[in-house]
């Protein structure tokens, strides 16, 4: 289990380092004179370049035999190029930055997860990965509270929170120094084919790839939130949007594994019909909010209800997807369904980023209309085209 330990602090500081930046972005961003396709773009790019090299990063540490090696890389390339944020000029040194940042963390996820599956006996798996589970999150709250502590309440500019989550990042790699690779150890490599799938399988990659499209970055809630206390402060909005956005964590932190046993009682397509339905419903939200003028306590009531809402629809659907396809793929074919499944619905943050963004240059609410009907046609689909689990 000390390997499990170790590979869970690195985790807590990989993910502080990372919500030290998430949070502030998309403002800074647009002091850069960014616009929204500019954030779509950013955003976009990064999540798909992370979620398509997991795919590819478990078959080069198989045939390499450098687990290890690997990770430590991953997280040193992510350390590394935060520093690309401290000195970038401009939004588009951003636009690079950003997905060669996410590289590190493609390469490091597969073998990683490999390494902590292998570290413990079968019967302790699922607690090491609910270990490694609580590390990411902790994590993640401490850095969006960082940043609440630090840019809002202090006022620490933007490169200095950016060099501090740089440092934050190089840290991570300590503890994997002192980690040993298991002695037999194999990543279950994950290739990318349709046409080895089953129909069913096929129909939901289908559905899952759609609401890809709706799944719009987190930056234009942020962005969103804030504007809507606009009687108040740039920092005072701000400290209220992060709080809001610290409840998105807590409540997925929560959620998560009760999501996890409740698919296990009613079928994994009911959870994530739940899942897409409750992101739909985000999205209405912020589109009347939008819409409206309300005081800002009750907006920040609104906002925070949102954002739990957001966090439980998360925690229905990240791992309860993944697991669906692990339902209904055989073992010869399981690792080719992630693969395509992780590859198409990667691919498809980069059209998602670049169609919200350009939707909030024409009306900052229309990202939100467009997310709520692509999500709701997303749920009624798997409801139609699967109607029946294995």
């Amino acid at each position: 289990m000390i390997n499990v330990v170790l590979l869970g602090i690195t985790s807590l500081l990989a993910d502080l380092s990372s919500e030290m930046v998430v949070p502030i972005l998309p403002f800074f961003v647009q002091a850069l004179g960014g616009g929204g396709v500019a954030i779509g773009l950013i955003f976009g790019v990064g999540d798909a370049v992370a979620a398509i090299l997991r795919v590819f990063s478990g078959y080069i540490a198989d045939r390499t035999k450098r687990y290890k090696g690997i990770v430590i890389t991953g997280y040193g390339i992510s350390a590394l190029l935060k520093f690309g944020y401290v000195t970038a000029a401009s939004w588009t040194q951003i636009a690079w930055v950003r997905p060669a940042e996410r590289i590190g963390k493609g390469l490091r996820d597969a073998p990683r997860d490999a390494m902590v599956s292998e570290s413990v006996p079968l019967q302790e798996r699922g607690r090491a990965f609910g270990v490694q589970r609580a590390f990411d999150a902790a994590g993640a709250l401490l850095g969006a509270g960082t940043v609440l502590v630090l840019y809002v309440l202090l006022g620490v500019p933007f490169r200095t929170i950016f060099l501090g989550s740089a440092i934050v990042g190089l840290a991570a790699v300590i503890p994997l120094l002192f980690v040993r690779v298991p002695e037999r150890l194999q990543f279950a490599s994950r290739s990318v084919s349709f046409g080895k799938l089953t129909s069913k399988v096929r129909r939901f990659i289908a559905v899952a790839t759609l609401f890809a499209f709706a799944n719009i970055s987190v930056a234009f809630f942020v962005l969103a939130s804030r504007s809507f206390f606009p009687g108040l402060s740039d920092a005072t909005a701000l400290g209220l949007t992060l709080i809001a956005y610290i409840i998105l964590h807590l409540v997925d932190t929560l959620v998560s594994t009760p999501a996890g046993a409740l698919s296990d009682r009613i079928g994994r397509r009911r959870t994530i019909v739940v899942g897409y339905s409750l992101f739909a419903l985000v999205c209405g939200g912020f589109l009347l909010m939008g819409q409206v003028s309300l005081p800002a306590g009750t907006v920040f009531i609104g906002l925070a209800c949102l954002f739990a809402l957001a966090g439980i629809a998360r925690a229905f659907m990240d791992a309860t997807q993944r697991a669906f396809i692990a339902d209904m793929s055989s073992e010869e074919i399981r690792g080719t369904a992630l693969g395509t499944f992780e590859t198409l619905t990667g691919l498809a943050a980069i059209p998602a980023g670049l169609i919200a963004g350009a939707l909030w240059n024409i009306d900052t609410t229309l990202p939100f209309l467009y997310g709520m009907a692509v999500a709701a046609l997303a749920a009624v689909m798997l409801v139609r085209v699967l109607k029946a689990e294995n």
